[in-house]
């Protein structure tokens, strides 16, 4: 029980050490530029409050309505609207969330952090692929297929929407 559990530990670490190391530094998002939160166009939801945006990028909330799972995309490290996710909605370093995700893993509270992605297009694609994701992109990068979600009542560009 013990040996299973050190390997759980190792390999939960090991996928960590390894997404941090080859990630890269996508192209910087203009200050200012809003990143919109995207989910599948099936999905009914519209709007969400910055709270409720929390508990499902916390992974508290794992089922939308009508009990479909919740995946949650992330980009990878380096990538500018990461940066903005980690700091409106984790309030966190990217230290705090990887130690975060780290623990709640080895609490079986989740079998696995949110998935990074590389870039906005693959994002996008997991989120048009599934009925149950949810991510989130610079609001100029938006592409066919994704729902633009409100937050707090508010779509990216309009006077404080909060993802900026």
């Amino acid at each position: 029980m013990r040996t299973h559990l050190q390997l759980r530990i190792s390999l939960v670490l090991g996928c960590l050490v390894v997404f941090s190391l080859i990630s890269f530094r996508a192209a910087g998002t203009p200050a200012g530029t809003d990143v919109a939160i995207v989910v599948n166009s099936t999905n009914p939801v519209s709007n969400l409050t910055l709270s409720e945006l929390r508990k499902i990028y916390f992974g508290d909330r794992q089922y939308w309505k009508g009990n479909l799972p919740v995946l949650v995309l992330m980009r990878s490290r380096g990538a500018p609207e990461r940066e903005v996710v980690l700091r409106v909605v984790f309030e966190m370093t990217e230290e705090r969330y990887t130690k975060y995700w780290v623990a709640k893993v080895m609490r079986a509270e989740v079998s696995d952090p949110p998935a990074s992605l590389y870039s906005f297009g693959i994002l996008q694609e997991g989120v048009k692929g599934n009925p149950g994701a949810i991510g989130y992109v610079n609001a100029g990068d938006l592409r066919p297929g994704v729902k633009v979600l409100r937050v707090d009542g508010l779509l990216p560009g309009e006077s404080g929407y909060p993802l900026r």
